[in-house]
């Protein structure tokens, strides 16, 4: 994978759907413990606010594995200047999380609602809120590096490079 000056505009915009897909997510999950239970006791139910929450987990992967594709074949802009070894690590580790956290989330959901393990929603759960708190504590990030360091880090997720 190369390392480039900033993201491309595709990178860019997958990065902000999937990022409002996953905040859509968490705040459409509310209530999908009853509704898996009532599909699996009825049958497919048709259309329905759980079917909201199934789509964006589906969308979200879809969209996943086409930003891990274009990261490999486009690459990513080096860590910001001035950061020191720790603020490395961390970066790398909290992406690295994130994009776990983004994958298991998806999967946990699909293993939960498509095949019906019912106790697999528990855990699916317990990824979706993990996933939702490191994105936030990466946006966190994102505007501390920009505010605060001034390092030009959120910049590179809003302005395609040149």
């Amino acid at each position: 994978m190369s390392s480039r000056s900033g993201y491309s505009r595709l990178q860019i915009g997958l990065h902000w759907l999937i990022a409002l897909l996953i905040f859509a997510g968490w705040f459409t999950g509310e209530g999908m413990g009853r509704a898996l239970h009532d599909r699996l006791q009825a049958g497919s139910t048709g259309f329905s606010d759980a079917t909201v929450h199934v789509w964006l987990g589906v969308g979200i992967f879809a969209l996943i594995a086409i930003r891990i594709l274009v990261r490999l074949m486009q690459g990513a802009p080096a860590a910001a200047h001035g950061g020191s070894a720790l603020m490395d690590a961390a970066a790398v580790w909290g992406h690295r999380v994130l994009y776990l956290l983004m994958i298991l989330a998806p999967l946990g959901g699909v293993v939960t609602w498509f095949v019906g393990i019912e106790s697999a929603g528990e855990i699916h759960a317990l990824i979706g809120n993990a996933l939702f708190f490191v994105a936030l504590a990466h946006a966190a990030a994102a505007i501390l590096h920009q505010v605060v360091l001034k390092d030009g880090t959120l910049t590179r997720m809003v302005r395609p490079r040149g």
